[in-house]
This record gives C-alpha cells, structure tokens and sequence, in this order.
C-alpha cells in the first residue's frame, strides 16, 4: 500500500516487481517529483500517479535496447 496526496493505492508485485526482492529501506525511500510522480530512487524507479489510479491505462511493456537484442 502506497498513500499520495491523501489517496491509498494497492501495489502488487505483478505491477511492479522491481520491489518483489528489494530492501525494506529502498521500498520505504520514495520522493515525489513534480505533482504527477513518485520515484525510489534507490531502487530506479519512477511511476506516473495516473498509473496507480488507472493501471488499466498503463499497460506493463519491456523495452529492450538495441544491445540486448543483438545478444
């Protein structure tokens, strides 16, 4: 559970699973950046709010680099 600006959002791993296997203390560390994200900078991750208020808009896609995908 994550609390912004007075609204509780649930966050499931399967949102965002960089969390799944990070420390408590990176989880715990966010910032809010501008008034429509919130980042762990500990963990490099930055969420738009929206994303919590309507995942279903925000659908999960992998990027690759152009390196990766050479390999």
């Amino acid at each position: 559970m994550i609390s912004v600006d007075g609204n509780d959002y649930f966050l499931s791993y399967n949102r965002v699973p960089w969390m799944k296997d990070a420390s408590i203390s990176s989880v715990l560390n966010i910032t809010k950046e501008g008034r429509s994200a919130i980042s762990w900078p500990d963990l490099d991750v930055d969420l738009e709010i929206d994303s919590l208020r309507y995942p279903e808009r925000y659908p999960l896609v992998m990027k690759r680099s152009e390196k990766e995908v050479l390999v």
